[in-house]
């Protein structure tokens, strides 16, 4: 189940991240990074300021993908090692939360792309080789695994930033 699509307005938003290039048989991998952005975190007492987002840069579905697995900060933090410092950029996205098992964001993809299209909506994206290079296009996990282990539960915002 998803809400309706909508037009949101975000602000810009500091984040600290780890990126990782993976395949659609290894993305999966992503996840097991979250605890070394969160590791980075504690360990510099930063809070989080809002929920975990996986940030798509680069897709191409039939080789790479370049995804930053990342969690919102008050202010810009800085990084050493694998984890940097980022800004999620200010301005209009269309969104739509899911609720229900994450194998369902693949359906709630298409239809999120679908309506955009329907409505004469761009994204803010490039092409290059043949690889989508987006500005932001986010899956914010809002449930928090720890609280609700019924994963059809789970509510994931998807946000895309649309073109000024």
């Amino acid at each position: 189940m998803s809400t309706a699509p909508e037009v949101t307005e975000r602000a810009e938003q500091p984040y600290v991240a780890v990126k990782v290039q993976v395949t659609m048989q290894t993305i999966s991998a992503i996840a097991d990074r979250f605890p070394e952005v969160f590791g980075w975190l504690g360990a510099r007492g930063i809070a989080s300021a809002g929920a975990p987002f996986l940030k798509y840069d680069a897709i191409d579905m039939a080789r790479e993908l370049e995804i930053e697995a990342g969690v919102p900060v008050a202010a810009p933090a800085g990084g050493d090692g694998d984890v940097f410092s980022g800004v999620l950029p200010a301005g209009r996205y269309a969104t739509l939360t899911h609720v229900g098992h994450p194998s369902g964001l693949y359906d709630a993809t298409v239809r999120l792309l679908e309506w955009a299209s329907e409505q004469g909506l761009a994204f803010d994206m490039s092409e290059r080789d043949g690889t989508g290079q987006w500005a932001c296009r986010l899956e914010i996990y809002l449930t928090d695994p720890g609280q609700e282990p019924d994963m059809d539960k789970w509510e994931t915002q998807l946000a895309f930033k649309l073109a000024d």
